[in-house]
């Protein structure tokens, strides 16, 4: 009889425990006249945001295991700002998922929401951009680019900019959303060797196979000129005043490569001076009718 009252009792008492307990997780909280949200609720959505988390995580590792040391700590900067926008999201469908109804929270943010997106698109498509260059590595610091017609050596590759210095040392900040939107030529990205070329024309009735030799002559004679690939010179086309020429060359440092090309055609004004090779103007016929 008493082992009976005391299964009596404790199930008595269990039942009062989860009535309490349930009672407790079911007990809302208002945020407001709209908004109303439970302990049980709360309990959720901590533990789809420690989820989230993890997931966030072994996604960061993941992309950035094959990146710099230095570009992992920008990248990791850019984990730090878009996080939280994840949590927003992941946290506003949670709550509607529990039945909480987050109306009123868009309603109170959408018009706040807009304006700063309008506000700041052209700094997400710098961070966006940024993004890309770290983890495609289409640019690295210490590449040659050429962009809208500008040229400059990469000297850093922040989040919203990158920066380069022109062969005149000015520095030049390029946005990165730039990449998306316009042909960015890399010069070094195949390596430092670059095809360089200067051109040339001669007067008509000059010979053309001495042309040829005084131009490799000069090409070889300067001493940035690499030996292989050989120098070559290409006779492009018969032009209006002169025999048009292209003498093309090999150099390790394109970036330079205005001073070596000055020196050559110094060089070929030389050599064309000593040899009796001219270089010609442009030249027109005018025909004078006189009426009488």
């Amino acid at each position: 009889m008493n082992q009976d009252l005391e299964k009596i009792e404790k199930k008595v008492t269990e039942s009062s425990t989860w009535e309490k307990i349930s009672h407790f997780l079911n007990r809302h909280v208002d945020f407001g006249e709209k908004i109303s949200i439970s302990i049980l609720d709360i309990l959720i959505v901590i533990t789809v945001i420690v989820i989230t988390t993890v997931i966030l995580k072994v996604l960061l590792r993941i992309i950035t295991r094959n990146l710099p040391e230095a570009d992992k700590g920008k990248f990791n900067v850019v984990y730090g700002y878009f996080r939280w926008l994840i949590y927003l999201i992941i946290l506003l469908i949670t709550l509607h998922s529990v039945g909480v109804n987050v109306t009123a929270i868009f309603a109170a943010s959408a018009a706040l929401l807009i304006g700063v997106g309008l506000a700041l698109q052209t700094l997400f498509q710098d961070i966006i951009s940024g993004v890309f260059i770290l983890i495609d590595q289409t640019v690295h610091v210490g590449d040659i680019i050429e962009l809208d017609g500008k040229v400059g050596r990469v000297e850093e590759i922040k989040l919203r900019t990158t920066r380069a210095v022109t062969i005149d040392n000015k520095v030049l900040v390029i946005p990165n959303h730039l990449y998306l939107t316009n042909s960015l030529y890399n010069w070094t990205q195949n390596g430092t060797l670059t095809r360089e070329s200067v051109s040339v024309g001669v007067a008509y009735g000059s010979d053309v196979q001495l042309v040829k030799t005084l131009l490799l002559q000069a090409a070889n004679s300067h001493p940035d000129v690499i030996k292989m690939p050989e120098p070559a010179v290409l006779f492009t086309d018969f032009g209006d005043s002169a025999l048009n020429f292209k003498l093309v060359f090999t150099l390790n440092d394109s970036f330079m490569a205005t001073f070596p090309k000055s020196d050559i055609r110094f060089e070929i004004d030389r050599l064309f001076r000593e040899h009796n090779i001219t270089i010609p103007f442009p030249q027109r016929d005018i025909h004078i009718i006189e009426n009488k």
